[in-house]
């Protein structure tokens, strides 16, 4: 075998690599656009844009953390990712140029503002339940009491 090929072995397949050619390191900074590829249902993957936004430097396994964007066609939701040695069924590669104009920005902003209108909403239900027990409830337990 040549002196310049060495067979190297990256998540289970194996590699032969000429290492006159091999200069190509993937570096990651907090803040860089990523994709995500996340597995689903059965064999079944889907890519996601993201960002990184911080990296833990544990010492045993230093982990990247990546927020990403599922969006359907009437949600939104901002998912977080933890990178390690001992990820599995998840992959990460820098994005492209282009890579985030499948997501409108205004839209995923819109579908986020509805779901925080949704929770205030379920909030200020939650808040007249309470004060309508206290209310209404509040004597019968006195009169036990």
């Amino acid at each position: 075998m040549d002196e310049n090929i060495r067979i190297v072995e990256v998540g289970g397949v194996k590699l032969e690599v000429d290492l006159r050619h091999a200069n190509v390191i993937e570096k990651f900074r907090v803040g860089d656009g990523v994709k995500i590829l996340v597995k689903k249902y059965g064999d079944s993957y889907e890519s996601y844009p993201g960002a990184i936004i911080g990296f833990d430097n544990f010492k045993e396994r230093p982990t990247i953390i990546v927020a990403y964007v599922e969006a359907g066609y009437s949600t939104a939701e901002v998912k977080m990712a933890y990178i390690n040695k001992d990820t599995a069924d998840t992959e990460l590669v820098p994005a492209c140029e282009g890579d985030f104009l499948q997501i409108e920005k205004s839209r995923i902003e819109d579908m986020l503002d509805q779901q925080i209108l949704k929770a205030e909403q379920s909030a200020e239900d939650a808040k007249a339940k309470k004060a309508y027990f206290l209310k209404y409830f509040g004597r019968l337990f006195e009169a036990t009491g």
